[in-house]
């Protein structure tokens, strides 16, 4: 057997085991939401299911991922994985890896806590982006951070202050930005799970053909504890994941997606996420545009949503799900094969997932807020 099909049967037996752990803890979460009373009642007209539902299923996620995260921090420092596929790293290189590796797991654990409190008492807006940006600031002062040079081609070599500052601020504005992103489309029974899952998957796979082992392992766990939850969160749902998974997802995919080292970056960390996360990115954006047009604050809840909106011309849950999963799907097609420098193609798939996009918003009703 080739190191390469090794590695590929290695992905999958990190996917199965996540997907399993989070299968088998999601019934644990159902328990202890309504043993504690954390259940998500619909008191506005902005839910979408009628019955209280409980929402602590993101314990089932944060889980399985660290469990995951945790073997396979024991398989790289035990020196069980990625010699043969990639000879050339040092012992640098390793404790690399393993440094940010615990450095997401420990700026992800508090992101999750976060989660946790708002889901037994909602938190102000402009405190919990204020938590999420002090946890995304403990993940790059632990080393979790897109170099500036990866982003914007500056060649600055001296360390000087310019050149943290500026991988400071995008590394923030990245890490919350998508975590927020995955925590405004969890509306729909599914929804955020399964686009969370195709988003993972998708940038696993990437980092694979790139050779960026320990964010392609990463992911593919994280990626089989998105799914694993599925099965009790498609519609209708018996659970939801709350803030405390939605928030844990929304970090994990994106400061995992920049772990990779930084000759690659601008590739795999930058292009292949922003990709892979169009309906969540085209979601939030429209959001933002649509609230400051009716002179709302940014941060203020609607019913203007892209699965809102499916649903308001008719379109049923299960429905409305299956074509954004499918959306997402090109979007992740189109992000690997952008990363496979094939352009034009790549940017064929992604306009053929915009004029979906597109179409359903042209038909939103306007007036309706």
């Amino acid at each position: 057997m080739t190191a390469s099909s090794l590695i590929v049967l290695s992905a999958f037996a990190c996917i199965a085991l996540a997907f399993f752990i989070s299968l088998g803890m999601t019934p644990i979460s159902i328990f202890v939401a309504r043993r504690t009373g954390a259940l998500d009642v619909p008191t506005d007209g902005r839910r979408m299911h009628t019955q209280p539902i409980p929402r602590l299923g993101g314990i089932a996620i944060f889980v399985s991922f660290t469990v995951g995260a945790l073997v396979l921090r024991a398989l790289i420092s035990g020196g069980h994985l990625f010699g043969a596929y990639m000879p050339g790293q040092t012992v640098a290189d390793v404790e690399e890896m393993l440094a940010k590796l615990t450095a997401i797991l420990i700026a992800g654990s508090l992101i999750f806590v976060l989660g946790l409190v708002d889901d037994f008492k909602a938190i102000p807006a402009p405190l919990k982006l204020a938590g999420q940006i002090g946890c995304a600031s403990l993940a790059f002062a632990l080393g979790v951070r897109i170099p500036a040079v990866a982003l914007f081609g500056w060649q600055f070599t001296d360390g000087s202050a310019g050149d943290l500052f500026v991988s400071y601020l995008v590394t923030i504005v990245w890490l919350v930005a998508i975590t927020n992103m995955i925590n405004l489309i969890d509306g729909l029974d599914g929804l955020a799970a399964g686009v969370g899952g195709i988003s993972a998957l998708a940038i696993a796979y990437t980092a694979y053909i790139h050779e960026y082992p320990t964010a392609a392992f990463a992911m593919a766990i994280l990626g089989g504890s998105a799914l694993g939850f599925l099965p009790f969160n498609f519609y209708p749902a018996k659970v939801f994941m709350g803030d405390c998974g939605a928030m844990f997802l929304g970090f994990a995919i994106a400061s995992v997606s920049i772990i990779s080292p930084a000759k690659g970056a601008t590739i795999v960390s930058i292009i292949a996420p922003v990709l892979v996360l169009g309906v969540p990115a085209f979601d939030v954006a429209f959001a933002m545009i649509r609230r400051r047009l009716r002179g709302k604050s940014v941060l203020e809840a609607d019913k203007g949503h892209l699965h809102h909106q499916l649903a308001r011309i008719g379109i049923g849950q299960r429905r409305a799900t299956l074509m954004l999963y499918g959306i997402s799907g090109v979007m992740g097609i189109a992000a690997i094969v952008f990363s496979r420098a094939f352009y034009l193609e790549a940017i064929g798939l992604f306009l053929i997932a915009v004029l979906f996009i597109v179409t359903l918003i042209w038909g939103w009703d306007k007036s309706d807020s």
